[in-house]
């Protein structure tokens, strides 16, 4: 069983943004839309493509670029629920019969209800992204995990304990399916047409951290353990994982799989891409390069560690990477202000994640107007059936005038459930924009 699907608390597996394009890859078998399907396709479509015309939506892609480039901008909102979509949008809900149809189908209700309900500052557009039908053998181990059933707590069984379990482990292979992939460009094309631009779109990879792997082939208690007990093997652990990650970016670029994502992709733990600094004055049709994009690393996983640890077992690996990319984010829930002076060596970092468990009075010292400071309010907040709106919005108030001097982003993120009320996450929206009048104006 996936992680993925451990983590799930119901029928929708591509619970975030970023994976709706490789949620829209067609499987094996999947080519097929009947007419059926087809209509109630067109009718969500059509009503897509009416909001997507509405003049404010490139007001909003202008924020965002103005963002990304450090200038000034009010503070911008995005609010993914994430796994809250399964409190969102009910398989009851869900019209079409066909395995691909249904995918496709409620790829277009999430981008709808963004439009109507959510209403924060991500763009809605009239495009329908669609990624590569692959096969990913990862590291070349199998995974044991215990628990994790109906979303609960769940932990990794070591697969690397010596020095010698390394030789058992390769680096990932991705097999593209090109025919499966060219053809169902084509029938989003045909299914679509007239209504969306049909895009292609390759998401191959969240972030380039590592240490997410890291825990899992060494388990996480097992990490921790390791570090006093043979620090030798995290190293060598880390090593590995960093020539695979290069590898496989140095193939993607090779064989033209790369997408850019400095456009309306969700890049770093929170934001979108858009940047007119990646790819200056290329033409769309010239090969992407993995210094054309955003990239993203984080630790969450070592957060409880000494900062000198981290610098000597993490970051060195970390940085090799990240530094080929065009502009870089770091961080997700960990808090960074104890390793702060480390990050900050990135020489193209331009997102910081300032997470619920960070000292936010800290970091916007550190931050300053330098960097976008990307403010994740805790998602436990949204948790109950009855939200507290005025804690909400104090709360919210506060984190602002903390940050009052920064280039400010908030983005709500890592629901595991909305307490069943899917009107949380429009009422955060609407309080977050009372509390940034509040302190801007």
């Amino acid at each position: 069983m996936s992680d993925a699907v451990q983590n799930s608390t119901g029928p929708w597996r591509g619970i975030g943004f970023w994976d709706h394009a490789t949620t829209c890859a067609a499987g094996l078998g999947e080519l097929a839309v009947s007419s059926g399907d087809k209509a109630v396709l067109r009718r969500l479509a059509a009503r897509l493509a009416e909001l997507a015309a509405r003049p404010g939506e490139r007001g909003k892609a202008e924020l965002w670029y103005r963002h990304n480039a450090l200038e000034g901008t009010r503070p911008l909102i995005l609010a993914d629920p994430e796994n809250g979509w399964n409190e969102i949008i009910m398989e009851s809900d869900v019209e079409c019969r066909g395995t691909l149809a249904r995918r496709w189908e409620v790829v277009l209700r999430k981008e709808l209800f963004w439009a109507e309900a959510i209403k924060d500052d991500r763009p809605v557009e009239d495009s329908f992204w669609i990624g590569y039908t692959f096969a990913d053998d990862g590291w070349g181990v199998t995974r044991s995990i215990k628990g994790g059933r109906e979303g609960g707590a769940y932990a990794w069984d070591p697969v690397v304990r010596e020095e010698r379990d390394l030789e058992r482990l390769h680096f990932p292979r991705i097999i593209v399916d090109h025919e499966t992939s060219e053809k169902a460009i084509a029938l989003a094309e045909e299914v679509f047409s007239g209504l969306l631009k049909v895009r292609r779109r390759a998401v191959w990879w969240w972030g380039m951290g590592m240490t997410f792997d890291l825990a899992r082939l060494l388990g996480l208690e097992g990490l921790l353990v390791l570090l006093y007990d043979n620090p030798n093997l995290v190293r060598k652990t880390m090593q590995f994982l960093m020539a695979g990650n290069i590898r496989r970016l140095e193939e993607l670029e090779a064989d033209g799989l790369l997408s850019p994502n400095n456009d309306s992709s969700y890049v770093g733990s929170g934001g979108i891409g858009y940047s007119r600094e990646l790819r200056a004055g290329l033409p769309d049709d010239q090969p992407v390069h993995v210094s054309d994009l955003w990239g993203h690393s984080e630790s969450q996983e070592t957060g409880s560690i000494a900062p000198e640890m981290f610098e000597e077992f993490i970051f060195p690996y970390q940085l090799e990477i990240i530094r080929r990319f065009g502009l870089a984010c770091y961080g997700c829930c960990e808090a960074l202000e104890k390793r702060w002076h480390i990050v900050r060596r990135i020489p193209n970092l331009r997102r910081v994640s300032v997470s619920a468990w960070s000292d936010t009075t800290r970091m916007a010292e550190s931050l300053g107007d330098r960097y976008i400071c990307s403010l994740k309010p805790n998602p436990a907040r949204l948790a109950l059936p009855v939200i507290d709106r005025d804690r909400l919005r104090s709360d919210m108030i506060t984190s602002l005038r903390q940050t009052r001097g920064c280039k400010v982003e908030v983005i709500m993120k890592d629901n595991h459930t909305l307490g069943g009320n899917p009107a949380n996450i429009v009422s955060w929206v609407q309080l977050t924009r009372e509390a940034v009048e509040r302190v801007y104006g």
